[in-house]
Order: structure tokens, then C-alpha cells, then sequence
């Protein structure tokens, strides 16, 4: 999600500024300008997209999903003013398919997706997933179930370790760290995130060190990535939502790290492709891909966003749009 969160020095809510707030609203602008139209922000967070969305299209609806009820608490304040017109579910985005049909819809005219952990989420320190401040090793978006960070590093063997930090992180020293870790809980179990960052500044190389950002910043996001399960997720929500879309409906996707950019480029292909021979003189309607790309490749976001919102940094913004249904 990774918007940037300004807070007030009277104790207010804290202000979500999404990242390319206004490329957003132009992509969603199309499929939303319709009376009755339906868009899902299945990234809720702070709400910050969804007001956006509601406040520009003002006979559109809204289904806001997130698995962090504390966003929800949140956004719900943020959006009371459009009353029923926002509709806000507990649930993770690959749920899609359930929302809908407990709401007694068949389909929606978009759907966003904003990709990561929120700003709220690093800012809060009780939820364990910065590494720049010592905090309970705990990561969970939704901390009222799941596995935590600490438990996988306390119970996880030394391959799966090294695995999920190799696979999740592309850490080039998740054997070491892995190995590092199993004999460091072997004397205390890890409890909080300084002691991991110890560890690693130890086991990375100082060569390494100096180059590629935190050397934390690998880790704690392959840790992420496990105890939310969010590329698995992300790899059942892409097809839901890509299904959940009406004929002239568009989902829009910004994504924050390679391995979620590059599941999302992969459906968006498999769906604005087609199978047939390239030198086929006429494409039957049947065999037409239902989808279009809206954007070239992923955009990036420009000047001066990037100098009032560092984390827009790492943005790549992909959107379709149907443009068939499906076959008979």
C-alpha cells in the first residue's frame, strides 16, 4: 500500500496521501463515470483512494476491503461522510469473489489494488514492521490471527529459512543469515526486531552493506511476504478481480516490489494476449483477448511527487481494461 501517512501534533487521524492519487482517478475515470457504477478498493488502508474515488464520482459506489481492522476503524471515519455509498468488508483481496456475493453482486465497474504494507502499518511500532525502530517481531496485517515474524524465525529449519529469505527477499545471503538465526535462537528466541537487525548487520559482508539500502530492508520484507502469505494471495487475487470486472470495467494495480510487479504483468499478459498464429489475415471475436492494457508497461511516478513522497519511488502503476466477456 505504501502511502505516505502525515500525522497532526493535536493527535488527529492520520491523513493517508496516496501515491499517484490524481493517475489513478484518471484510469478509473472511464469505467466509473456511469450512474451506479461499483469500484473496490481491495487495499483499503487508510481510505485515501477511496475518497478520492467517491468524492470524484459522485454516483459511483465503493467496496472498501482490508485484512487490518485497525485501517478499517480508520478509513470508516474518514468515509462516514458518503454514508451508504461506501461499504467496508473485513477480508484479504483474494476474497473478492466472497464479498461480492454476500453483497449480492455479480460483478463491479473497477477495481484497485495498492500493493504492500501502508505507512500506517511501518509508523505504528507495536506491529513489528520497521527495522529502523526496536519493536515486537510480530508483522501480521491483520494481528488478530496468523502466524508472527518471531514464531517463523523461532520454529522455521534453516532451509526454509534460507528459502523464503532467498525466494521472498532476494537476500544473496539467506544461507548465512539462516544459519545465523537457528544458532542465535538456540541460546534466546527472538522477540523483537533490534536483536534481528543486530544479527544482520553482523552476518551481511560490510562491502555489502554499503550498497542496496538497509541491509535489513530484505529480510523483514521476505518476513512480511510469509506471515501475510502475500504473493499467494496476490496470484488468487488477480484473477478474481480480472473476472469480478464488467465490459468496459478496468483494474488498476500499483505495485512496490519486483515479485508483486512481476505476478501482476504475468495475468494482466495472459489475459490481452491471444494464442492464434501471428500471421492469422482475421481474428475471430471468439479468440479476441478480453482485456487491453490502458497503461505502456508500468508507470513510474514523476517530480514532485517523488521529492513529497519518497515511497513513491518504488511505484509501477499496470491497468486493463475489459473489453469482451467471456465466452459462452
Amino acid at each position: 500500500m505504501n502511502p505516505s501517512v502525515s500525522g497532526s501534533p493535536h493527535g488527529e487521524q492520520p491523513r493517508h496521501v496516496p501515491v499517484m492519487l490524481d493517475r489513478v482517478v484518471e484510469l478509473l475515470a472511464p469505467a466509473l463515470a456511469a450512474d451506479g457504477a461499483v469500484v473496490i478498493d481491495a487495499t483499503l488502508g487508510l481510505g485515501g483512494h477511496s475518497e478520492a474515488l467517491l468524492t470524484a464520482f459522485p454516483n459511483a459506489r465503493l467496496i472498501g476491503i482490508d485484512r487490518d481492522l485497525h485501517a478499517l476503524e480508520l478509513s470508516g471515519r474518514r468515509l462516514a461522510p458518503f454514508g451508504d455509498r461506501a461499504t467496508l468488508v473485513h477480508a484479504v483481496y483474494d476474497e473478492i469473489p466472497d464479498v461480492l456475493a454476500d453483497l449480492g453482486l455479480s460483478s463491479v465497474n473497477g477495481v484497485l489494488f495498492d500493493l504492500g504494507v501502508s505507512s500506517m502499518q511501518l509508523d505504528e511500532a507495536d506491529r513489528g514492521f520497521a527495522y529502523s525502530q526496536d519493536a515486537p517481531l510480530d508483522m501480521r496485517m491483520d494481528d488478530s490471527r496468523g502466524i508472527t515474524a518471531a514464531e517463523v524465525l523461532n520454529t522455521y529449519d534453516a532451509p526454509a529459512l534460507a528459502r523464503i529469505l532467498r525466494v521472498y527477499g532476494e537476500e544473496k545471503f539467506a544461507k548465512r543469515i539462516a544459519d545465523r538465526v537457528v544458532e542465535a535462537r538456540e541460546a534466546e528466541p527472538f522477540t523483537t526486531s533490534g536483536r534481528l537487525v543486530e544479527l544482520l548487520y553482523d552476518a551481511i559482508p560490510a562491502p555489502a552493506r554499503r550498497t542496496g539500502g538497509h541491509p535489513a530492508k530484505r529480510t523483514f520484507q521476505a518476513l512480511r511476504i510469509e506471515v501475510n502469505d502475500e504473493l499467494q494471495v496476490l496470484s488468487r487475487a488477480m484473477p478474481a478481480a480480472l473476472d469480478a470486472v464488467s465490459v468496459g470495467g478496468r483494474v488498476v494495480v500499483e505495485s512496490y516490489q519486483s515479485l508483486e510487479d512481476r505476478m501482476v504483468k504475468q495475468a494482466f499478459t495472459a489475459v490481452t494476449t491471444t494464442d492464434v498464429p501471428p500471421d492469422l489475415p482475421f481474428v475471430p471475436e471468439e479468440l479476441q483477448p478480453r482485456f487491453v492494457n490502458v497503461t505502456r508497461g508500468a508507470e513510474k511516478a514523476r517530480e514532485p511527487e517523488l521529492t513529497d513522497n519518497p515511497r513513491a519511488a518504488s511505484v509501477r502503476l499496470r491497468a486493463v481494461e475489459r473489453t469482451r466477456g467471456d465466452a459462452a
